[in-house]
């Protein structure tokens, strides 16, 4: 694995059964976190601030939904909401797009992965998580085409494997992560 020292963000992708990996994470992570991370998850439509709430009771890092310009800050954890895809305008701003559903998703991990990799290219850390799809895939290999990390679960770990199971068959990885070790190699950074 190449040093993680210039890492700007960590964006993490999930679907079915991410949730479990997240919440761990987030109680693990000390209670500031050197860079921002985005987490973009596959979830309903009407699904509301319930999620933000969720995770904000297991840390004392700021959780914060996106909203359209939303600044981009180190030492907080961003939602994408539900029915918008996340785009980086620079390493400053981010904004939500309404287009068409990619992948069967919006938010669509694939979206966001890419958009980030445009804008951090190396600095970018991307991790894909349990899910049963292919969304993430794709944006997972235009990481690794633009000189970022990909970290993937090992789908061992997953309660649905295909998602990083795909991904680990199809990309070049450099890290295979569990639900236990992921925020101690976040720690690391």
């Amino acid at each position: 694995m190449k040093s993680q020292t210039n890492t700007e963000l960590i964006v993490i992708g999930g679907s079915a059964g991410s949730l479990q990996v997240i919440i761990e994470m987030i109680k693990n992570l000390d209670n500031t976190i050197p860079v921002p991370i985005v987490l973009v998850m596959h979830r309903k439509a009407q699904s509301g601030d319930i999620l933000r709430t969720l995770l904000q009771q297991f840390t004392e890092i700021p959780v914060i939904e996106v909203e359209d310009k939303t600044e981009v800050d180190d030492n907080t954890i961003y939602i994408v909401p539900a029915d918008y895809h996340l785009l980086f305008e620079n390493t400053q701003w981010m904004s939500l797009d309404s287009s068409e559903k990619m992948n069967y998703s919006r938010p669509s991990i694939d979206v966001t992965f890419r958009s980030a990799a445009e804008i951090y290219g190396e600095n970018l850390i991307g991790i894909l998580l349990s899910g049963a799809n292919a969304d993430g895939v794709e944006g997972l290999s235009y990481i690794k085409r633009n000189n970022g990390q990909v970290w993937i679960q090992d789908p061992e770990t997953a309660e649905v494997e295909f998602m990083p199971k795909h991904a680990i068959e199809e990309i070049e990885y450099d890290l295979i992560i569990t639900p236990a070790g992921l925020a101690d190699y976040i720690k690391q950074l």
